[in-house]
C-alpha cells in the first residue's frame, strides 16, 4: 500500500502540472527532498523520477511561464560561477570516477538553485515553495520524531522509512535541516495564506517543531544539539520579552534532561571532552590534513579528494579509581575519512577559489536578508507585513546551516541550495515591487484639490505590483 500511495501521489502531482505548470517546480522539490524512489520498491524504483520532475519543471517554465518579471541576481551569478568552477575541477580531479559520481547530483542541485528564483514571480509562489519544502522535510522528521518518542533511535541507528544513509536520511544532516526549518514553520503559522492560520495549523506546527527538536535526540547527532542552541540564542535577539523567553528555554531544558536517554547524554558529553572521542579526533585530523593539502594544491583536488587523506591522532581517556587517575593514550590511524565540515570540504575539493565563491554566496545571503528586514520591518500593511519576518526566517535558517556546516560536509546539500534559491527569489520579487511602486508614484500626475475632472483625487497610472497572482498563467 505504501508503494501504491507514493506512486499514485507522484503521478497525480505531475498530472496537475498540466493545468498549473508551476506545480512541476513544487513536484521537483518534493522528489528531491523525500526521494520517493528510495522508499519505493515498485514502479518508482525503476524510473528516473528526479530527472522526470526536473525536466517537467524546466520545460513548464520555458514553454508556459510569464517571463516579463524575470531577473538574474548577483547570487545566481555566484551559483553559476561555482557550477562552472566545480565542472572544471571535476575534469581534473584526483579521483575522476568517484568525482563523477558526486558531480552527477551536485550539478543538478546547483542548476535548480539558479533556476528556482526565475519562477518566483509572486508572493503565492514564494509561500508555496516554503510550504512544500517544510512539508516534504516533515515527512522524514515526523517519522523520526515518532520513533524517537517511542524509544527508538541511537547514533547511526534511527531508521527513517528505509535503511539509507545518504542525503537527508543521514542523521547529522537531517538534524541540521530539522532545526533550520523551525523559523519557516513559525512564519507559515503566522503569515501563511495557503493554509490560513487557525487552531489546526498552530497545533500541527507545534507538534512539528517538537518533532524537529526530537531529531537530534533520536539521531544522537551533536550537530543538531549545537544548531538548536544557536537558534534559541538568535531568537532572543529579536524577541520582545527576552528575559521571559530565556527563562522559559532554561526551564524546558531542566524539565527535559531527566527524560533524555543515557546514551544521548553520554554522546553529548563528548562535545566538552572531545579528546576521548574517536569521531571528534577523526574530524580534527582530517581538517589538519585538508589544510596541509590545500596549501600545496590551492585549486583543490576535485570531488572526494578526501579518499587520499591519512590521519593519525591520539585519543585520551582518564580513569579515576579512588585518589588515583590513570590516563590512557591510544594511537589511531585512519584513511579516506570524510571531511566532516562544509568549510574544509570546499577547501579540499575546490581549493581557495571555490571556497571564496561559496563563502561569498553564504555571506551575501545573510546581508540581503538583513537589508530586507530593515527596509520592510516597519511596514504593517496586510500585503507587506509578511516580507520582513520571512527574511528573518530565511536568515536564521541559513545561520543554523552555517553552524551545522562546521561539523557536517553539506556544502552542496540540495535542500540548503533550495533555501538559497528561495532567498534569491524573495530578494528579486521585493526589489521589483519597490521599483514598480516607485515608478507608479513618479508617473502619477499632480491634481489640484478642487479639480472637478478627477474629483480632486490624484490619478494613478502604471502597473501596480499584484498582491495575489495564480501559481501559473
Amino acid at each position: 500500500m505504501l508503494d501504491l500511495g507514493l506512486t499514485g501521489f507522484l503521478f497525480i502531482f505531475l498530472a496537475l502540472g498540466f493545468r498549473r505548470p508551476f506545480l512541476w517546480v513544487l513536484c521537483y522539490l518534493y522528489v528531491d527532498i523525500v526521494s520517493p524512489q528510495i522508499i519505493s520498491w515498485g514502479i518508482l524504483a525503476h524510473l528516473p523520477v528526479s530527472l522526470m520532475a526536473f525536466g517537467a519543471a524546466f520545460g513548464g517554465w520555458l514553454l508556459f511561464d510569464d517571463k516579463r518579471d524575470m531577473r538574474f541576481t548577483l547570487r545566481q551569478g555566484l551559483l553559476l560561477a561555482l557550477l562552472v568552477y566545480c565542472a572544471l575541477t571535476t575534469f581534473t580531479a584526483v579521483y575522476p570516477e568517484a568525482a563523477q559520481e558526486k558531480w552527477a547530483w551536485v550539478w543538478k542541485a546547483l542548476v535548480f538553485a539558479i533556476f528556482l528564483p526565475l519562477t518566483l514571480r509572486t508572493r503565492l509562489r514564494i509561500e508555496a515553495v516554503a510550504l512544500v519544502m517544510v512539508l516534504a522535510a516533515s515527512a522524514l522528521i515526523i517519522d523520526g520524531g515518532i520513533k524517537t518518542a517511542m524509544g527508538g533511535g541511537g547514533y547511526g541507528a534511527l531508521r527513517i522509512f528505509v535503511e539509507n544513509n545518504t542525503g537527508l536520511y543521514e542523521g547529522s544532516i537531517l538534524s541540521s535541516v530539522a532545526i533550520a526549518i523551525i523559523p519557516l514553520i513559525l512564519w507559515l503559522t503566522r503569515y501563511g495564506t495557503i493554509f490560513p492560520p487557525d487552531w489546526r495549523v498552530r497545533l500541527f506546527a507545534a507538534a512539528l517543531i517538537f518533532a524537529c527538536a526530537l531529531i537530534p535526540v533520536g539521531t544522537q547527532a551533536r550537530t543538531g544539539l549545537v544548531c538548536l542552541g544557536v537558534l534559541c540564542l538568535f531568537y532572543l535577539r529579536t524577541a520582545r520579552h527576552k528575559l521571559l523567553i530565556g527563562a522559559g528555554m532554561a526551564l524546558a531544558v531542566v524539565v527535559a534532561v531527566p527524560f533524555l536517554p543515557q546514551s544521548f547524554m553520554a554522546r553529548m558529553g563528548t562535545i566538552e571532552n572531545h579528546q576521548s572521542d574517536q569521531s571528534a579526533g577523526t574530524r580534527i585530523g582530517v581538517w589538519k590534513w585538508t589544510w596541509d593539502y590545500v596549501k600545496h594544491h590551492p585549486t583543490g583536488g576535485g570531488f572526494v579528494v578526501n579518499i587520499a587523506s591519512k590521519v593519525e591522532y591520539d585519543t585520551v581517556a582518564a580513569n579515576t579509581v579512588g585518589a588515583t587517575t590513570t590516563v590512557t593514550r591510544t594511537r589511531v590511524t585512519e584513511q579516506g575519512r570524510a571531511f566532516h565540515s562544509s568549510y574544509f570540504e570546499m577547501l579540499g575539493e575546490q581549493g581557495f577559489p571555490g571556497f571564496f565563491l561559496w563563502i561569498a554566496l553564504q555571506l551575501s545571503g545573510l546581508v540581503q536578508m538583513e537589508l530586507i528586514r530593515r527596509r520592510w520591518k516597519d511596514r504593517t500593511g496586510p500585503d507587506e507585513a509578511w516580507a520582513a519576518p520571512l527574511a528573518v526566517a530565511l536568515q536564521l535558517a541559513q545561520i543554523v546551516y552555517l553552524i551545522g556546516s562546521l561539523f557536517v560536509g553539506i556544502a552542496f546539500q540540495p535542500f540548503i541550495l533550495m533555501l538559497v534559491g528561495l532567498q534569491c527569489g524573495l530578494w528579486s520579487y521585493l526589489r521589483r515591487i519597490e521599483e514598480t511602486r516607485g515608478r507608479a508614484r513618479r508617473r502619477a500626475p499632480l491634481v489640484a484639490p478642487g479639480d472637478s475632472r478627477h474629483g480632486g483625487v490624484p490619478m494613478k497610472t502604471g502597473r501596480e505590483a499584484p498582491v495575489s497572482e495564480p501559481l501559473a498563467p
